[in-house]
């Protein structure tokens, strides 16, 4: 059968492993899939197409992970960075769907690597933020859910505030979920969807859950903050990598 996306057998075998790996991810720390997949996928081809699938993943995923969240789960902060998303997700949709692959390949790359540095430089906020805050900062990853890393500028403005690893957790999940449900209609009526995604969504769900299995029983036995900031650092080169192979 052949491959969706016109994907070679070696670019299948490359994503799917890609995929595992981000997948991994998301069951321990609660983010990091969308980006790490998506930068991973940049390196081998257009990411614009995947990124549908990679939306129905995560939401496939918080059935997974649903059970054990749900007391952890700060609800007026989900529902606040919902609201911001939702202002952001048709013009910022809009306008990524319109870019060339190499366009898109770089715009993606670029914007993994600005937000990475954020998450990197250790950036706190000196007091706690209110609704308004979370609303705007909600906005700004519904511009960066265009790309398929919404969840980065929310992980960035979370770390910088005393927030508890499961609730960290269990919040980015429930917030991922909602601003990707918000997404796909926007994606199918920019023509992004088809019937490759559904092909596409039906060969990643094995590999998912797997990874997902996997990362959600090593919860308990990494440092949180150790492990996201790996993921922030793979991010930061793998982010510069592209670039690099796009400008020469």
């Amino acid at each position: 059968m052949p491959l969706p996306f016109d994907l070679s057998m070696g670019q299948g075998a490359y994503l799917a492993a890609a995929l595992f790996a981000a997948a991994l991810i998301r069951g321990f720390s609660g983010f990091g899939f969308s980006a790490i997949f998506i930068i991973l996928a940049a390196l081998t081809t257009n990411p614009l197409p995947l990124i549908p699938v990679v939306f129905s993943c995560e939401i496939a995923m918080t059935a997974f992970q649903a059970k054990g969240i749900r007391p952890h789960i700060d609800w007026h902060r989900a529902i606040a960075l919902l609201g911001g998303a939702a202002i952001a997700t048709v013009p910022a949709i809009a306008i990524m769907a319109r870019l060339g692959e190499q366009e898109a390949r770089l715009a993606i790359s670029s914007l993994i690597l600005g937000l990475s540095l954020v998450l990197l430089s250790g950036w706190q906020l000196a007091r706690p933020v209110g609704r308004n805050g979370n609303v705007g900062v909600g906005a700004i990853a519904g511009i960066a859910n265009s790309a398929g890393v919404g969840g980065l500028p929310v992980a960035a403005f979370l770390t910088a505030q005393p927030v508890p690893p499961a609730v960290f957790r269990a919040t980015m999940i429930v917030f991922l979920t909602g601003i990707d449900v918000m997404a796909l209609p926007v994606m199918a009526a920019n023509g992004l969807v088809g019937p490759e995604t559904l092909t596409g969504i039906l060969l990643a769900f094995p590999i998912l859950g797997l990874g997902i299995w996997a990362g959600s029983h090593g919860f308990q036995a990494v440092s949180q903050r150790l492990f996201r900031r790996a993921v922030v650092l793979m991010l930061t080169a793998l982010s510069l990598l592209n670039i690099a192979r796009l400008a020469f």
